[in-house]
């Protein structure tokens, strides 16, 4: 069975990709959480088109991607798992737990150190909060991911099969805790100790810097129960809290060229290690300068 899931890996993710892009999208027109400012229009066709950017650029970077590097790992005996002859029904269940959670500490350091908070800022910037924004990362960033994910997979030897299914896992939580969805209270309530529900991660794009700085996970929330980065609502509510970061604010900043230069764009990113250690609402002015 799991050499047919494989064989159909291709469309497994197209599949899975555009059935919950399309399921979060009616969802969003059916019971939308906020109202929407901007016409969709303008977001849509230029996050959907960063998305295209990075999808060629990793096939062009990387000759084997993570799938084909645990296949090989497998073969070869390299990894963690693979050396202490792990049961292979532990191998899956303990590799989607791990590779998680080195999301989680990726995120974290995406926002920790200046220079990759300027690529991870381009993920922030959005000024509305949709199942597209769960998309729109810059094509340097995600070529980072993967340099991290491919270690991380090569390091534990985790089966292909788990993989495969993490990275489809992921694309879509991504996209459904990013979605402008309404929830009922009591459902989020219970939903959110099992994954990262769209109340939940909305919090972490606040334009306060204190509220940005929680929330990391993007799958699993407990990570953020445990290290102590969870935050449960924003202090504005989800309806009068404002999406983005202070540096990039207009309409013109949502479009594609915009997004590929705005690492160059504006001042270093001053404190940012600061502004992670210390998640004080008093840094917002840290992030406060004029547009270039």
């Amino acid at each position: 069975m799991f050499e047919t899931i494989l064989d159909q890996e291709p469309m497994l993710r197209l599949g899975a990709f555009l059935g919950v892009l399309m399921a979060m999208a009616v969802w969003e027109l059916a019971s939308p959480r906020r109202r929407r400012e901007i016409p969709r229009v303008i977001r849509w066709t230029n996050n959907l088109a960063i998305v295209a950017i990075d999808t060629v650029i990793v096939r062009l970077a990387f000759p084997v991607l993570a799938v084909g590097l645990a296949l090989a790992a497998g073969e070869h005996g390299w990894g963690l798992f693979n050396v202490l002859g792990a049961p292979w029904w532990l191998a899956v269940l303990l590799s989607i737990l791990i590779l998680d959670l080195a999301i989680y500490l990726q995120h974290v350091l995406f926002h920790a150190v200046p220079a990759l908070w300027r690529l991870h800022r381009v993920h922030h910037a959005d000024l509305e909060f949709d199942v597209t924004t769960g998309l729109r990362f810059h094509p340097v960033e995600i070529v980072l991911s993967m340099v991290i994910k491919l270690a991380v997979v090569a390091a534990l030897g985790a089966p292909a099969v788990a993989v495969l299914l993490f990275e489809v896992l992921l694309n879509a939580t991504s996209m459904f805790n990013h979605a402008n969805i309404r929830l009922p209270a009591k459902l989020d309530r219970v939903l959110r100790w099992i994954v990262v529900t769209p109340d939940m991660h909305r919090v972490h794009h606040s334009v306060i810097p204190a509220e940005t700085n929680s929330n990391f996970g993007f799958n699993l929330p407990w990570w953020d129960r445990l290290l102590g980065t969870y935050r449960a609502q924003p202090q504005a509510g989800h309806e009068g809290m404002t999406i983005g970061i202070e540096l990039f604010r207009t309409r013109r900043d949502l479009w594609l060229d915009r997004m590929l230069i705005q690492p160059l764009r504006g001042p270093a990113s001053c404190g940012a290690l600061d502004i992670f250690l210390r998640r004080t609402e008093d840094n917002r002015a840290c992030l406060r300068h004029p547009q270039d």
